[in-house]
């Protein structure tokens, strides 16, 4: 696959128990807390599978906002209710087992736009959301423990 340039990083620092802050890699973009639910946190922010359950969600969104902009299709505002499954695998580990968005445009009555559009639109706006198609083809995910000396 090719890779374009750029990328981003960021840092995750324990706070205190399952609390964990994310620092983004711009100074305009607030930190995060991070927690996990009862019984292992205390639910003091989304956990790891709410967040990507938001960034499928947000992603799809942007991508169909992008798509009626660019058709100069008018519109009112763009909601996405996301539906997270959690299972449980063959070794008894919490997954994520599905996820199922529904997006929802507020089209502008009487628009200029034609039927066509509006369809192109909600035919190919998946495709360009980064998130939702990585998520689906399975991302290579590195994984290397660094012990810090005490």
């Amino acid at each position: 696959m090719e890779k374009p340039a750029g990328g981003f990083d960021l840092r995750i620092e324990r706070v205190h128990d399952y609390e964990f802050r994310v620092v983004f890699d711009k100074p305009t973009h607030p930190t995060l807390l991070l927690d996990e639910p009862p019984p292992l946190g205390k639910d003091n922010g989304p956990n790891p599978a709410r967040l990507l359950a938001a960034a499928v969600g947000s992603c799809l969104a942007a991508s169909l906002t992008f798509c009626l902009n660019r058709a100069k299709l008018p519109f009112d505002g763009v909601q996405a209710e996301v539906h997270t499954e959690l299972v449980r695998n063959e070794r008894r580990r919490l997954r994520i087992g599905g996820i199922r968005v529904r997006v929802r445009p507020q089209l502008t009555n009487g628009s200029n736009g034609s039927d066509d559009q509006r369809a192109e639109c909600f035919n190919v706006f998946e495709d360009f959301c980064v998130v939702t198609e990585s998520v689906r083809a399975g991302i290579p995910i590195e994984v290397s423990v660094d012990p810090e000396p005490s």
